[in-house]
């Protein structure tokens, strides 16, 4: 079970940063509670994964690569049910961009997850931001990037 728990979590944030959306969609439930607030991104709440994920297409093309490296996986599981609570080192680049090209947000994902009929997936994702690091301006030119 913890591997399978393992590989679900690995293979959710490879999708998103190779910006496989329908595997990341499939790998989440609905709703899907998504939680940023801590980096200021409004409050949590419980979404549907086609609109977390058109948003996220408005954004991360715009990055020329994106790469979220995480571990080690605290994995507490009972039933059906499993709660993760990972490190996270998000890097953003962007070749060539005015004030650098590397934008890093570190901390750690509480994920959720629950076992259904197809397998496991991941029902919430809640950052806990630690710090920030390079060009902050990145997110801004990422999105006017994907809009052009």
């Amino acid at each position: 079970m913890i591997q399978a728990l393992t590989n679900v979590v690995l293979r959710y944030f490879a999708a998103v940063d190779s910006r496989d959306w329908s595997v990341a969609e499939a790998l989440m439930t609905d709703p899907f509670h998504l939680d940023y607030s801590s980096i200021g991104a409004g409050p949590g709440a419980d979404l549907k994964p086609s609109d977390i994920l058109a948003r996220w297409r408005g954004l991360l093309p715009g990055f020329d690569a994106t790469h979220h490296q995480l571990g080690p996986l605290d994995i507490e599981a009972v039933g059906d049910r499993a709660d993760v609570r990972t490190y996270i080192t998000a890097s953003h680049f962007i070749d060539g961009a005015e004030g650098g090209p590397l934008w890093r947000v570190q901390g750690s994902y509480e994920i959720g997850l629950v076992r259904d009929a197809s397998g496991w997936k991941l029902t919430a994702l809640t950052l806990l931001f630690k710090f920030q690091s390079g060009n902050t301006d990145l997110p801004a030119l990422a999105q006017s990037r994907t809009a052009a």
